[in-house]
């Protein structure tokens, strides 16, 4: 059934408002923004001038006939729709819509027909797929699990839509018209398609922003003080290859350049627009340069989102303004981009010194420390091959950074200075997937200023670790401080990542060479000889040569750290420098220095490319052997994970997740802030997915605690419901191992307060473990794992794996704590089943993964013992609970692709 055969029905009434996350920014295929949400009556007359914009091929394309313009009933009914039945999505650029979307349900059935119509100036933007993405996810919160649509047969692009986005079509062919029938549930390849077209897009917004063929510098002055003119002055001393604009309504000149008293009155095109005026006149300029139709948005100027409610609100605006009209903004209050390609010269930042070109892409959050950190890898001789600074990243995040970098032929390496995630959950699958291919260091301030309470129930914070080990399950190198951030970039930009752990040191100083294998074993790597190699003070260069070639060439050897000191005898240091560099050179293991000369470093140690950069198979030297050792073990941990398989997923028995749901669901129908589940709850929606619980019963009275313990078998253990006794065996809110009922009476009338006790079978002797979830704020959930006890609490002995948990994370992660040896057959003990533990882990996540609404859950204790079978055939049983569910936060599904602050 075609639309146009629906158009005689009767309009059906207008239903409330559509939820506000239907709407949202979206980037096209090629780069651009456009804002997709609900149609509304009001859009009658933009929907008469799509039809007006619209070839006919186009029109008949859509309605199957030669319809020249939609008659009053028809715009009626297209743009007055019931948010249900019927859904309809409009695309508007600035205010012009042009594209429309709709389903329109099948009456008693799960199906809908879905159609749309693009205007021809903006087909090929992949902006069919997009509404495909949102009608389809509208659907499925309706209820509709399949989409109809019917194509004529020449339609081959709109074909190609439905075909293309992952679902598994049933095509049939009927006079000359395609019938395409397709389940809307997200499959792994439409998952996976739409992952790919966001790539793409993104990637292509940040080119239009990093790779513009004019510039126009808005607030351009010649009053040296003022940052108009420091931005004009670097675009034009860092010879962009393209015109250069300045704006400025006062003046007829900036810098010698022709200026125009409105970005409107540039004779050419404007690709990029740097934005220096106050910011009371920013949203002027903004539409401006939509009428311009200006491609992006560096906005330099302050005073926004920093200056607290009103400046946010004004940065809100700002961004809504430009995304509406096509624009990316990096910014506000930021330092700037620069992109060192020698077909662009991209210098569009405040900054007083660039580095020259190189493989690295950087990325930093701070404007302020952005001067900084430029200067930093400058004196490093670092060379980039772009650099953003976000500012107070309203639009332009690291996300979209990670987007560009990870398909860049000119970037090798990534570094990021971040103060926080805008988007946590998309940032660990961006940087797990960019790390599988190039690293990815990061440096996070505000390490000891965001620490999370832990919401399961207990008073567990979640320790700063975790930060790391959310960097470590994605592959991100994590370092501590800026110079760390540079050092290991220094290393991934000059030489090859390290084939296993083994270190080999040479040098002409005992006392280095002993430095440097101390900090070997500190940092977890292994010598690859009992000392290290030493020719002493008087060796030659020819000397030092052999020694590292030997080194080099030994195939025990993995990497190879270099000492040297200034000779006795007198010899110039730039011969030992050409000996260091040549054999790195012809290696294929990493080379590197604590290179000490007072002449400094020598340039020998660098191979020069094509601009004097330092090239591959340059040596990095550091200050202190110990800062050499460092970023080769951050290397060295790299270079482990991304030799490790990526893991699966594991399909796991036993799982009800519509059984889980229902109970989450309930709580929060009668508890919409959330709350702590009650113990029969706790263990509904464990049993849903297959964790092994220990049978569990409540009693109030002393009689039925005894039916209770009948009932499961002797012995039993009793607990306290108290929240103050719960888990206090030295408050008395625990008995152990009660034999018979006697002694269950006993127990209970012993037992403070008046609250029900729990009766429960007595675990047999094992290993009491701790698994926990935390729902983080800032990076989505954590899924926790240690040994139970005083000791392992005191001491925040807890290993941390982020959101989805493969079977090799669930494996890493039993090992990782560092009292894992208590598992592992300690002193003669029999080993437990790791097993059982893996999969409970896996368990535990898929339940996360599942149900974002739980928010904090920890197993305590969770026993474990050998794995042959005992107790009831159990090697591993959960003797208590507790599960804490509300509004999902930061690992909520994020659903259709849509940009997000």
């Amino acid at each position: 059934m075609t639309e146009q055969q629906t158009v005689d029905q009767a309009p059906a009434e207008v239903a409330p408002q559509p939820p506000a996350h239907w709407e949202a920014d979206i980037v096209a295929a090629d780069g651009g923004t456009v804002h997709l949400r609900p149609i509304c009556p009001e859009d009658a007359e933009g929907l008469t001038g799509l039809m007006d914009r619209s070839s006919d091929q186009t029109r008949y394309y859509r309605f199957f006939g030669p319809m020249k313009r939609l008659s009053d009933r028809d715009l009626h009914r297209f743009t007055h729709v019931d948010h249900d039945t019927r859904v309809a999505f409009v695309l508007l650029l600035g205010d012009q819509l042009i594209g429309v979307g709709r389903y329109d349900r099948l009456p008693g059935t799960t199906e809908a027909e879905v159609a749309f119509l693009i205007e021809d100036a903006h087909q090929g933007r992949g902006l069919g797929s997009v509404l495909l993405e949102h009608l389809a996810a509208a659907a499925r919160e309706r209820g509709i699990t399949t989409f109809v649509a019917e194509v004529l047969s020449q339609n081959g692009r709109m074909v190609r839509v439905f075909l293309d986005a992952g679902y598994q079509a049933r095509r049939s062919y009927e006079e000359g018209v395609v019938h395409l029938t397709f389940p809307i549930a997200p499959t792994e390849t439409s998952l996976a398609v739409a992952y790919e077209r966001e790539q793409r897009s993104e990637s292509r917004s940040i080119a239009r922003l990093l790779t513009p063929s004019s510039v126009a510098v808005v607030g351009a002055s010649n009053d040296e003080g003022k940052i108009g003119n420091l931005v004009l002055r670097n675009l034009l001393d860092y010879r962009f290859d393209g015109p250069v604009y300045p704006v400025n309504p006062g003046t007829r000149h900036v810098r010698g350049v022709p200026a125009y008293a409105s970005i409107e009155d540039v004779p050419g095109d404007v690709d990029l627009a740097v934005v220096a005026v106050p910011a009371d006149e920013v949203a002027d300029v903004v539409e401006a340069c939509r009428r311009k139709r200006v491609r992006g948005l560096v906005v330099i100027s302050g005073g926004f989102g920093e200056t607290g409610p009103e400046g946010r609100e004004a940065e809100r605006r700002l961004v809504a303004a430009a995304r509406a009209s096509g624009m990316r903004v990096v910014g506000p209050n930021c330092l700037g981009i620069v992109n060192t390609d020698p077909a662009i010269r991209l210098d569009a930042s405040l900054a007083p010194r660039v580095p020259g070109r190189g493989r690295v892409g950087f990325f930093a959050q701070s404007g302020a420390l952005g001067v900084a950190l430029l200067e930093r890898a400058a004196s490093r001789n670092i060379g980039l091959s772009s650099f953003v600074s976000a500012g107070n990243r309203a639009d332009v995040s690291g996300n979209d950074l990670l987007q560009y970098w990870a398909t860049d032929p000119g970037t090798e390496v990534v570094l990021l200075h971040l103060e926080s995630f805008g988007n946590p959950r998309k940032f660990a699958r961006l940087a797990r997937s960019v790390a599988r291919t190039k690293p990815v260091v990061a440096v996070k301030s505000g390490r000891h200023g965001g620490l999370t309470p832990g919401l399961a129930g207990t008073s567990v914070a979640v320790p700063e670790q975790s930060v790391a080990a959310l960097f470590a399950s994605a592959g991100v190198i994590r370092v501590e401080t800026v110079a760390q951030l540079f050092e290991v970039g220094m290393l991934l930009a000059h030489q090859p990542l390290p084939a296993g752990d083994r270190v080999a040191v040479v040098g002409n100083s005992t006392a280095l060479g002993v430095l440097v294998a101390d900090a070997v074993l500190d940092q977890g790597l292994t010598l690859a000889h009992e000392a290290p190699v030493d020719i002493g003070t008087a060796g030659t260069p020819e000397a030092f040569r052999a020694a590292l070639q030997e080194a080099v060439d030994d195939d025990g050897v993995d990497a190879v750290v270099a000492v040297f000191l200034p000779p006795l005898v007198r010899t110039s240091p730039d011969a030992y420098g050409r000996a260091l560099r040549e054999v790195s050179q012809g290696s294929a293991k990493p080379v590197l220095a604590t290179f000490l000369s007072a002449e400094g470093i020598p340039p020998e140690l660098t191979v020069p490319d094509d601009e004097g950069m330092p090239a591959r198979g340059s040596v990095p030297s550091y200050a202190t052997p110990e800062r050499a050792v460092i970023a080769l073990a951050r290397v060295a941990e790299y270079a482990r994970w991304r030799r490790r398989p990526a893991g699966t997923v594991p399909e796991l028995p036993g799982v009800d997740v519509d059984r889980a749901r229902s109970v989450v669901l309930g709580v929060m129908a009668g508890s919409p802030g959330g709350r702590q589940l009650r113990d029969d709850e706790v263990i509904a929606l464990l049993g849903a997915y297959g964790v092994p619980l220990l049978g569990t019963r409540t009693a109030t009275t002393a009689d039925e605690a005894v039916a209770a313990a009948g009932a499961i078998g002797y012995p039993v253990v009793l607990k306290s419901t108290a929240p103050w006794l719960r888990h206090r065996t030295d408050l008395g809110g625990v008995r152990l191992d009660l034999p018979d009922a006697g002694a269950v009476r006993a127990a209970f009338e012993a037992i403070p307060a008046g609250d029900p006790v729990i009766v429960q079978e007595m675990a047999a002797p094992g290993v009491a473990t701790v698994i926990e979830v935390v729902d983080d704020p800032s990076f989505g959930a954590l899924v926790s794992f240690g040994l139970g006890g005083v000791a392992t609490e005191l001491l925040g002995d807890r290993a941390y794996r982020t959101l989805p948990l493969t079977d090799l994370d669930a494996a890493e992660l039993v090992r990782a704590p560092r009292a894992w040896p208590l598992l592992d057959g300690w002193r003669g003990a029999e080993r437990v089943d790791v097993a059982a533990l893996e999969d409970l882990l896996l368990r535990v996540a898929r339940l996360a993964e599942d149900l974002p609404e739980v928010l904090g859950l920890a197993l305590s204790p969770v026993i474990v013992g050998p794995a042959n079978p005992w107790h009831g055939g159990r090697s591993l049983v959960v003797a208590g609970g507790t599960v804490r569910v509300g509004p999902p936060t930061a690992r909520v599904d994020p659903g259709p692709r849509r940009m997000r602050d």
